[in-house]
Protein backbone atom coordinates (compact mmCIF):
# COMPACT_ATOMS: atom_id res chain seq x y z
CA UNK A 1 0.00 0.00 0.00
CA UNK A 2 2.80 2.32 0.81
CA UNK A 3 4.94 1.77 -2.40
CA UNK A 4 1.62 2.21 -4.23
CA UNK A 5 0.86 5.55 -2.39
CA UNK A 6 4.11 6.90 -3.43
CA UNK A 7 3.88 5.97 -6.77
CA UNK A 8 0.69 7.46 -7.18
CA UNK A 9 2.37 10.66 -5.31
CA UNK A 10 4.89 10.83 -7.52
CA UNK A 11 2.84 10.43 -10.63
CA UNK A 12 0.63 13.53 -9.22
CA UNK A 13 3.43 15.78 -8.69
CA UNK A 14 4.88 15.07 -12.09
CA UNK A 15 1.37 15.77 -13.54
CA UNK A 16 1.75 19.38 -11.41
CA UNK A 17 5.04 20.43 -13.23
CA UNK A 18 3.87 19.12 -17.08
CA UNK A 19 0.65 21.38 -16.21
CA UNK A 20 2.34 24.05 -15.09
CA UNK A 21 4.99 24.24 -17.69
CA UNK A 22 2.60 23.91 -20.52
CA UNK A 23 0.50 26.91 -19.39
CA UNK A 24 3.49 29.10 -19.25
CA UNK A 25 4.31 28.60 -22.88
CA UNK A 26 0.29 29.04 -23.98
CA UNK A 27 -0.02 32.00 -21.63
CA UNK A 28 3.55 33.78 -23.10
CA UNK A 29 2.22 33.05 -27.04
CA UNK A 30 -1.07 35.00 -25.98
CA UNK A 31 0.16 38.34 -26.34
CA UNK A 32 2.29 40.97 -24.74
CA UNK A 33 0.29 42.58 -21.69
CA UNK A 34 2.36 45.70 -21.56
CA UNK A 35 0.15 46.18 -25.10
CA UNK A 36 -3.23 45.64 -22.40
CA UNK A 37 -1.44 47.60 -19.37
CA UNK A 38 0.11 50.67 -21.12
CA UNK A 39 -1.93 53.37 -22.00
CA UNK A 40 -2.03 54.82 -25.90
CA UNK A 41 -0.29 57.94 -24.89
CA UNK A 42 2.73 56.19 -23.31
CA UNK A 43 6.16 56.08 -25.23
CA UNK A 44 8.13 53.57 -26.40
CA UNK A 45 10.91 54.08 -23.78
CA UNK A 46 8.02 53.95 -21.20
CA UNK A 47 6.70 50.92 -22.64
CA UNK A 48 10.01 49.07 -22.27
CA UNK A 49 10.67 50.55 -19.12
CA UNK A 50 7.35 49.10 -17.92
CA UNK A 51 8.28 45.59 -19.42
CA UNK A 52 11.73 45.43 -17.75
CA UNK A 53 9.81 46.28 -14.11
CA UNK A 54 7.80 43.29 -15.00
CA UNK A 55 10.72 41.28 -16.03
CA UNK A 56 9.50 40.26 -19.14
CA UNK A 57 11.98 41.96 -21.17
CA UNK A 58 14.13 38.71 -19.99
CA UNK A 59 14.77 35.33 -22.45
CA UNK A 60 12.63 33.10 -21.97
CA UNK A 61 14.05 30.87 -20.33
CA UNK A 62 15.29 33.04 -17.60
CA UNK A 63 11.28 33.91 -17.07
CA UNK A 64 10.94 29.99 -16.93
CA UNK A 65 13.48 29.35 -14.39
CA UNK A 66 12.20 32.28 -11.97
CA UNK A 67 9.10 31.39 -12.36
CA UNK A 68 9.93 27.45 -11.24
CA UNK A 69 11.84 28.71 -8.70
CA UNK A 70 8.76 30.95 -7.34
CA UNK A 71 6.76 27.76 -7.71
CA UNK A 72 8.98 25.78 -4.83
CA UNK A 73 8.73 28.79 -2.98
CA UNK A 74 5.57 29.71 -2.81
CA UNK A 75 6.11 33.39 -4.99
CA UNK A 76 5.11 33.66 -8.52
CA UNK A 77 5.25 38.08 -8.06
CA UNK A 78 2.19 40.10 -8.02
CA UNK A 79 -0.79 40.97 -9.98
CA UNK A 80 -0.29 43.02 -12.47
CA UNK A 81 -2.87 45.38 -11.82
CA UNK A 82 -3.99 44.73 -8.20
CA UNK A 83 -0.08 45.26 -7.20
CA UNK A 84 -0.59 42.52 -4.58
CA UNK A 85 1.21 38.65 -4.46
CA UNK A 86 -1.07 36.88 -6.83
CA UNK A 87 -0.92 33.74 -4.95
CA UNK A 88 -2.43 35.10 -1.83
CA UNK A 89 -4.50 37.04 -4.04
CA UNK A 90 -5.58 33.49 -5.69
CA UNK A 91 -6.26 31.85 -2.68
CA UNK A 92 -8.16 34.42 -0.83
CA UNK A 93 -10.81 34.06 -3.54
CA UNK A 94 -9.97 30.28 -2.79
CA UNK A 95 -12.86 29.65 -0.11
CA UNK A 96 -15.59 31.22 -1.74
CA UNK A 97 -15.53 28.44 -4.63
CA UNK A 98 -15.06 25.48 -2.25
CA UNK A 99 -17.86 26.47 -0.67
CA UNK A 100 -19.99 26.77 -3.81
CA UNK A 101 -18.15 23.66 -4.94
CA UNK A 102 -19.21 21.14 -1.60
CA UNK A 103 -22.24 21.87 -1.45
CA UNK A 104 -23.50 21.67 -4.67
CA UNK A 105 -21.69 18.74 -4.97
CA UNK A 106 -23.54 17.69 -1.54
CA UNK A 107 -26.91 18.67 -3.27
CA UNK A 108 -25.41 16.25 -6.20
CA UNK A 109 -25.09 13.13 -3.87
CA UNK A 110 -28.08 13.56 -1.33
CA UNK A 111 -30.50 13.39 -4.81
CA UNK A 112 -28.25 11.16 -7.06
CA UNK A 113 -28.08 8.47 -5.07
CA UNK A 114 -31.26 7.88 -3.58
CA UNK A 115 -32.64 8.26 -7.35
CA UNK A 116 -30.34 6.14 -8.82
CA UNK A 117 -31.24 3.56 -6.83
CA UNK A 118 -35.12 4.10 -7.05
CA UNK A 119 -34.70 3.91 -10.91
CA UNK A 120 -32.88 0.42 -10.57
CA UNK A 121 -35.16 -0.88 -8.26
CA UNK A 122 -38.16 0.13 -9.90
CA UNK A 123 -36.55 -0.23 -13.17
CA UNK A 124 -39.41 -0.06 -16.45
CA UNK A 125 -42.15 1.61 -13.47
CA UNK A 126 -43.49 4.94 -13.10
CA UNK A 127 -40.89 6.25 -10.99
CA UNK A 128 -38.07 5.05 -12.95
CA UNK A 129 -39.14 6.09 -16.68
CA UNK A 130 -39.83 9.59 -14.82
CA UNK A 131 -36.50 9.47 -12.82
CA UNK A 132 -34.88 8.59 -16.17
CA UNK A 133 -37.00 11.54 -18.05
CA UNK A 134 -35.47 13.92 -15.17
CA UNK A 135 -31.75 12.54 -16.05
CA UNK A 136 -32.15 13.77 -19.34
CA UNK A 137 -32.95 17.16 -18.63
CA UNK A 138 -30.80 17.82 -16.49
CA UNK A 139 -28.26 16.45 -18.80
CA UNK A 140 -29.50 18.93 -21.88
CA UNK A 141 -30.26 22.17 -19.89
CA UNK A 142 -26.99 24.17 -20.25
CA UNK A 143 -25.83 25.54 -16.21
CA UNK A 144 -25.82 28.88 -17.44
CA UNK A 145 -29.49 28.85 -18.56
CA UNK A 146 -30.52 27.14 -15.28
CA UNK A 147 -28.43 29.80 -13.89
CA UNK A 148 -30.59 32.70 -15.67
CA UNK A 149 -33.87 30.95 -15.12
CA UNK A 150 -33.28 30.78 -11.41
CA UNK A 151 -32.19 34.46 -11.00
CA UNK A 152 -35.30 35.39 -13.06
CA UNK A 153 -37.84 33.35 -10.35
CA UNK A 154 -36.29 33.58 -7.07
CA UNK A 155 -34.38 36.77 -7.44
CA UNK A 156 -36.75 39.05 -10.18
CA UNK A 157 -40.23 37.68 -9.58
CA UNK A 158 -40.16 36.53 -5.81
CA UNK A 159 -37.54 38.35 -4.44
CA UNK A 160 -37.11 35.24 -2.41
CA UNK A 161 -33.05 34.59 -2.70
CA UNK A 162 -30.43 37.27 -3.98
CA UNK A 163 -28.91 37.18 -7.09
CA UNK A 164 -25.32 38.08 -6.47
CA UNK A 165 -22.57 38.40 -4.20
CA UNK A 166 -21.19 35.38 -1.31
CA UNK A 167 -21.84 37.18 1.82
CA UNK A 168 -23.60 34.42 3.31
CA UNK A 169 -24.90 30.74 3.06
CA UNK A 170 -28.20 32.36 0.98
CA UNK A 171 -25.78 33.55 -1.61
CA UNK A 172 -24.96 29.95 -2.43
CA UNK A 173 -28.09 28.49 -2.73
CA UNK A 174 -28.90 29.18 -6.20
CA UNK A 175 -25.59 28.90 -7.68
CA UNK A 176 -24.89 25.87 -6.39
CA UNK A 177 -28.29 24.12 -7.28
CA UNK A 178 -27.15 24.98 -10.96
CA UNK A 179 -24.14 23.63 -10.82
CA UNK A 180 -25.71 20.46 -9.06
CA UNK A 181 -28.58 19.64 -11.68
CA UNK A 182 -26.32 18.18 -14.29
CA UNK A 183 -24.21 16.23 -11.18
CA UNK A 184 -27.74 15.02 -9.60
CA UNK A 185 -28.40 13.50 -13.37
CA UNK A 186 -25.15 12.26 -13.67
CA UNK A 187 -25.26 10.48 -10.13
CA UNK A 188 -28.69 8.92 -11.25
CA UNK A 189 -27.90 7.86 -14.58
CA UNK A 190 -24.86 5.85 -13.23
CA UNK A 191 -26.14 4.11 -9.78
CA UNK A 192 -28.87 2.88 -11.71
CA UNK A 193 -26.53 1.57 -14.06
CA UNK A 194 -24.35 -0.09 -11.94
CA UNK A 195 -27.37 -1.04 -8.89
CA UNK A 196 -28.92 -2.25 -12.16
CA UNK A 197 -25.77 -4.80 -13.09
CA UNK A 198 -25.31 -5.90 -8.85
CA UNK A 199 -29.11 -6.76 -8.43
CA UNK A 200 -28.44 -9.90 -11.24
CA UNK A 201 -25.19 -11.20 -9.31
CA UNK A 202 -25.64 -14.43 -7.64
CA UNK A 203 -24.78 -13.31 -4.02
CA UNK A 204 -27.54 -10.71 -4.29
CA UNK A 205 -30.19 -14.17 -5.40
CA UNK A 206 -28.68 -15.57 -2.12
CA UNK A 207 -29.03 -12.47 0.10
CA UNK A 208 -32.72 -12.61 -1.00
CA UNK A 209 -33.07 -16.15 -0.75
CA UNK A 210 -31.73 -15.76 3.17
CA UNK A 211 -35.11 -14.25 3.54
CA UNK A 212 -33.06 -10.71 4.49
CA UNK A 213 -35.51 -7.56 4.10
CA UNK A 214 -34.96 -5.97 0.57
CA UNK A 215 -33.82 -2.35 2.11
CA UNK A 216 -30.61 -4.39 3.55
CA UNK A 217 -30.28 -6.46 0.24
CA UNK A 218 -30.56 -3.12 -1.73
CA UNK A 219 -28.17 -0.98 0.31
CA UNK A 220 -25.63 -3.19 1.55
CA UNK A 221 -25.66 -6.28 -0.78
CA UNK A 222 -26.24 -4.42 -3.69
CA UNK A 223 -25.42 -1.13 -3.67
CA UNK A 224 -21.98 -0.63 -2.07
CA UNK A 225 -20.42 -2.98 -5.01
CA UNK A 226 -22.11 -0.26 -6.97
CA UNK A 227 -20.30 2.44 -5.61
CA UNK A 228 -16.79 1.26 -6.37
CA UNK A 229 -17.21 3.28 -10.27
CA UNK A 230 -18.94 5.81 -8.25
CA UNK A 231 -15.95 7.16 -6.40
CA UNK A 232 -13.87 7.65 -9.58
CA UNK A 233 -16.57 9.73 -11.20
CA UNK A 234 -17.30 11.86 -7.97
CA UNK A 235 -13.68 12.79 -7.89
CA UNK A 236 -13.79 13.89 -11.08
CA UNK A 237 -16.96 15.83 -10.89
CA UNK A 238 -15.72 17.60 -7.89
CA UNK A 239 -12.30 18.37 -9.70
CA UNK A 240 -14.09 19.47 -12.70
CA UNK A 241 -16.57 21.79 -10.34
CA UNK A 242 -13.38 23.19 -8.59
CA UNK A 243 -12.10 24.36 -11.91
CA UNK A 244 -15.65 24.71 -14.13
CA UNK A 245 -17.75 27.18 -11.76
CA UNK A 246 -16.07 30.23 -13.64
CA UNK A 247 -19.65 30.79 -15.56
CA UNK A 248 -22.10 30.63 -12.54
CA UNK A 249 -19.47 32.79 -10.41
CA UNK A 250 -19.68 34.91 -12.92
CA UNK A 251 -23.40 35.05 -13.50
CA UNK A 252 -24.27 34.94 -9.94
CA UNK A 253 -20.95 37.70 -9.54
CA UNK A 254 -19.49 35.58 -6.70
CA UNK A 255 -16.06 36.75 -6.12
CA UNK A 256 -14.42 32.89 -6.62
CA UNK A 257 -10.75 31.96 -7.85
CA UNK A 258 -12.56 31.34 -11.21
CA UNK A 259 -14.03 34.49 -12.19
CA UNK A 260 -10.84 36.17 -10.81
CA UNK A 261 -8.87 34.02 -13.71
CA UNK A 262 -11.43 34.77 -15.96
CA UNK A 263 -10.37 39.05 -15.17
CA UNK A 264 -7.33 38.20 -15.39
CA UNK A 265 -7.27 36.40 -18.94
CA UNK A 266 -8.63 39.46 -20.06
CA UNK A 267 -5.88 41.61 -18.90
CA UNK A 268 -3.06 38.90 -19.42
CA UNK A 269 -2.00 39.26 -15.76
CA UNK A 270 0.48 36.14 -15.81
CA UNK A 271 1.11 35.87 -12.39
CA UNK A 272 -2.65 35.22 -11.42
CA UNK A 273 -3.24 33.27 -14.69
CA UNK A 274 0.02 30.99 -13.27
CA UNK A 275 -0.98 31.09 -9.70
CA UNK A 276 -4.16 29.57 -10.39
CA UNK A 277 -3.43 27.14 -12.80
CA UNK A 278 -0.67 26.10 -9.79
CA UNK A 279 -3.89 25.98 -7.61
CA UNK A 280 -6.06 24.06 -9.63
CA UNK A 281 -3.89 21.45 -10.95
CA UNK A 282 -2.41 20.11 -7.32
CA UNK A 283 -6.23 20.42 -6.29
CA UNK A 284 -6.86 17.86 -9.19
CA UNK A 285 -3.78 15.68 -8.27
CA UNK A 286 -4.80 15.93 -5.02
CA UNK A 287 -8.46 14.62 -5.76
CA UNK A 288 -7.18 12.23 -8.18
CA UNK A 289 -4.63 10.92 -5.50
CA UNK A 290 -7.12 10.70 -2.77
CA UNK A 291 -9.21 8.65 -4.99
CA UNK A 292 -7.23 6.03 -6.57
CA UNK A 293 -5.55 5.44 -2.84
CA UNK A 294 -9.82 5.28 -1.23
CA UNK A 295 -10.45 3.31 -4.14
CA UNK A 296 -7.46 0.53 -3.25
CA UNK A 297 -8.52 0.95 0.48
CA UNK A 298 -12.20 -0.79 -0.80
CA UNK A 299 -10.47 -2.99 -3.46
CA UNK A 300 -7.11 -4.12 -2.94
CA UNK A 301 -7.01 -5.64 -6.32
CA UNK A 302 -6.54 -2.08 -8.39
CA UNK A 303 -3.14 -2.05 -8.52
CA UNK A 304 -0.68 1.00 -10.22
CA UNK A 305 -0.98 1.79 -13.72
CA UNK A 306 -4.56 -0.34 -14.02
CA UNK A 307 -8.05 0.70 -12.95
Amino acid sequence: MLSFAVKRLAQAIFTVWVVATLVFGLIHMAGDPVSVLAPEQMTTQQRDELRASLGLDQPLAVQYYRYIDGVLHGNLGISYYTGRPAMRLVLSRFPVTLRLVLLSIAIAVIFGLPFGVSSAVHAGGVADRLLRTVSVLGSSVPTFFLGILLIFFFSVELNLLPSSGAGSWVHYIMPACSLAFFRIALFTRMIRSNVLSTLSQNYVRTARAKGLSETIVIYKHALRPALLPFITVFGLQFGQLLAGAVVTETIFAMPGMNRLALEALYRLDYPIILSYVLVVAALFSTINFAVDVIYRLIDPRVSYGRR
